[in-house]
């Protein structure tokens, strides 16, 4: 039998593969080059008008961009997360953890103490579907109290921990898991996948249960099946090049995921504040950004990174500046132009659906 690595090996080898290693998807993107945003000559507005405030889990943003979930569990994300969440602190806008199963199952709590340098920042918890089926619901309350969290994300990675080396291979009960959190956790909880996207199937089962919040992580950016498939031998490895490219990209996650009643962060090799407006103008709530901040980090610190998320807020404010929209909501009223690629999965009945032909 093959002896598993440490769990913050792993995360170490999750950060490392994340910020330089070769992960991307290979030929699939995201799909938002297929949102056209209709340019408006005459907007009517001055910049300083418009108005980026938005709404994800329960807090107000003072702009609709999360740093998304990358790490947590090893030493280096203590430097790594504080840094992060500081820069979210600084601009009001959204911080989330990577997995806290290190601080749930061995006490690990690198990465996840931010909330001294982050008091007011929205913070999102984070846990496996597969572990928060097995564990006490009073036991992730008191994970999410031990980090400060405002909403606790339970992700969905079915493809991830498949091919992953250490991985799970039994995702019953999920449903059931979702309802008992959202009958015992007193915080909001969001729903995610983990780089291969949500469906609006997934979508419909998860509202009727009473899901008031998703987060896409769609195809396109990095892939986390790649991710495994670096680290992974044997036939996990050809199985890791095989589904290398699965999933829903990032902006038809969001389409499929149209008029269903659910806030979307969207997230999933999203790079630009331009693709964030594109996905506000498809219905999300606001947009995160991963892999450009850990590098941003890498290169440069917290004042990369703060610089980065500037140039992203600017870029979401301009975007909204030249479609004539003053603010989210108006976002989502203007014309769109959606390439055959992604009208496809746009589904009958969604309100996207006035703009497919």
């Amino acid at each position: 039998m093959t002896s598993q690595p440490p769990i913050s090996a792993r995360k170490a080898d999750h950060l490392d593969l994340c910020t330089d290693g070769d992960v991307a998807f290979r030929t699939k993107t995201n799909l938002f080059e297929q949102v056209g945003l209709v340019h408006d000559a005459l907007p009517e507005l001055a910049t300083e008008e418009v108005d980026l405030t938005t709404e994800f889990a329960g807090k107000t943003l003072r702009a609709p961009l999360f740093i998304a979930a990358m790490t947590g569990g090893v030493d280096r994300a203590h430097t790594i997360n504080r840094e992060l969440a500081s820069v979210a602190e600084e601009l009001g806008i959204g911080f989330a953890f990577g997995s806290q199963r290190p601080l749930l199952t061995k006490g690990i709590r690198a990465g996840y103490e931010v909330r001294d340098v982050a008091p007011n920042a929205l913070v999102l918890g984070n846990i496996g579907i597969v572990q928060a089926a097995t564990t006490p619901s009073a036991d992730l309350a008191e994970l999410v109290a031990t980090c400060g969290a405002d909403a606790l994300v339970v992700h969905l990675n079915p493809a991830m921990e498949v091919v992953q080396p250490e991985g799970d291979n039994d995702f019953r009960g999920g449903l059931d898991t979702i309802a008992r959190l959202l009958e015992d956790l007193d915080c909001p909880l969001v729903v995610k996948e983990t780089g291969c996207g949500l469906s609006r199937h997934v979508g419909e089962r998860i509202r009727a249960l009473g899901v008031q919040w998703v987060d896409t992580s769609g195809a396109g950016g990095t892939s986390w099946v790649a991710v495994e498939a670096n680290r992974a031998t044997g036939m996990q490895k050809l199985l890791g090049e095989a589904f290398w490219d699965w999933g829903i990209p990032t902006a038809a996650s969001v389409a499929q995921l149209s008029g269903l009643g659910l806030g979307i962060c969207a997230t999933g090799g999203i790079h630009n504040g331009v693709q964030i407006a594109q996905a506000l103008a498809l219905g999300a709530a606001c947009g995160g950004i991963a892999r450009v901040f850990l590098q941003a980090h890498a290169a440069g610190g917290r004042d990369a990174v703060r610089d980065t998320a500037q140039r992203v807020i600017d870029e979401i404010r301009v975007a909204m500046l030249l479609c004539g929209a003053q603010d989210v909501a108006d976002l989502r009223t203007k014309p769109l132009v959606l390439g055959p690629a992604l009208a496809r999965w746009v589904p009958t009945g969604s309100p996207l659906a006035r703009h497919t032909r």
